[in-house]
C-alpha cells in the first residue's frame, strides 16, 4: 500500500501576535499591499506612456493599439491566476509559487525601465505570469493560517483586503506623480521598488508562516503525487519552451 502523507500541524494557526491574528497575516498584508503599490502604481500611467510621444519619452502608439495592449494585459493579469493556482497545487506549493511570482513582478517592472521595446512587451509578459503565480496564491496562505472553523478567519482576510485597498490607494499618487511629472520608465521603476521592498520582507517573515502553503496539494497517494508533480513539470517545460521559441521568432 502506498504511503500517505499525514496532515502536518501548523504551529501559526495557534499564534495570536498580531492584533490576535497569527503573525503570518502581517507578511501577507504587506506583501500584498506592496504587490498592489506595483500593480497599481504601473497601471496609473501605462496607456499614459504608450500613447505619449516618442520625443516626450513615450512609445508613441495610437490610442487604439495602445487600448488594445492595456485590454490584453488587464485581462491576462486575472486569467494567468489559473495557471498559477494549478502550479502551486502540482509543483510548487503555493508559498514558493507567491516567491516566484514576486520575483517575475520585480523583473518585470524594471524590464519596463529599459529604453527598448522589445524589452517592455517582456516586461508585461513576466508581470502577467507573476501576478498569475502570486495573486491568487497569497490569498490561499492566509486561509491556511488559520484552523478550521476558527472564527478569526473573516476578520483576517477583511485585515488582508486592507492591505490591498492601501497599497491601490498610494500607488497611483506616487507612480503617476514620478511618471507624469519626472520620467515615465522612472514611474516604472518606482513600481518595482514597491515589489522589491515587499518580496524582501516577504523572504524574512516567512518563517511566521508555518507550514502554510509549503507543500503541493496532495491525493494522499505518495506515489500518485510524484506522478503528477513530474508530469506537471513536464508540461510546464513543454510550454515555456514552446513560448520562448515563438517569442524568439518574433525577435528575429
Amino acid at each position: 500500500m502506498a504511503a500517505t502523507r499525514e496532515p502536518i500541524a501548523n504551529p501559526a494557526q495557534h499564534d495570536r501576535s498580531f492584533f490576535g491574528h497569527p503573525r503570518g497575516l502581517a507578511t501577507l498584508f504587506f506583501t500584498e499591499m506592496w504587490e498592489r503599490f506595483s500593480f497599481y502604481g504601473m497601471r496609473a500611467i501605462l496607456i499614459l506612456f504608450m500613447t505619449d510621444q516618442v520625443a516626450h519619452g513615450g512609445l508613441g502608439l495610437s490610442d487604439s493599439k495602445a487600448g488594445a495592449v492595456y485590454g490584453v494585459y488587464a485581462a491576462m493579469v486575472y486569467l494567468a491566476c489559473l495557471g498559477g493556482g494549478w502550479v502551486a497545487d502540482r509543483i510548487t506549493g503555493q508559498r514558493r509559487a507567491v516567491l516566484i511570482g514576486g520575483v517575475l513582478i520585480t523583473a518585470g517592472e524594471f524590464c519596463l525601465v529599459a529604453p527598448s521595446v522589445a524589452w517592455f512587451y517582456l516586461g508585461l509578459v513576466l508581470l502577467m505570469a507573476g501576478s498569475g503565480m502570486l495573486k491568487g496564491n497569497v490569498s490561499t496562505i492566509v486561509g491556511q493560517l488559520y484552523e478550521k472553523g476558527d472564527p478569526r478567519r473573516d476578520s483576517g482576510f477583511s485585515i488582508f483586503y486592507m492591505g490591498i485597498n492601501l497599497g491601490a490607494l498610494i500607488s497611483p499618487i506616487f507612480c503617476g506623480y514620478v511618471g507624469e511629472k519626472i520620467n515615465w520608465r522612472l514611474g516604472f521603476g518606482l513600481a518595482g521598488v514597491g515589489m522589491l521592498v515587499g518580496l524582501v520582507q516577504y523572504i524574512i517573515g516567512a518563517r511566521h508562516l508555518g507550514t502554510a502553503g509549503l507543500h503541493p496539494a496532495s491525493t494522499g497517494d505518495a506515489e500518485r503525487d510524484r506522478r503528477q508533480k513530474r508530469n506537471a513539470m513536464r508540461g510546464l517545460a513543454a510550454g515555456l519552451t514552446r513560448w520562448w521559441e515563438c517569442w524568439s521568432q518574433r525577435g528575429s
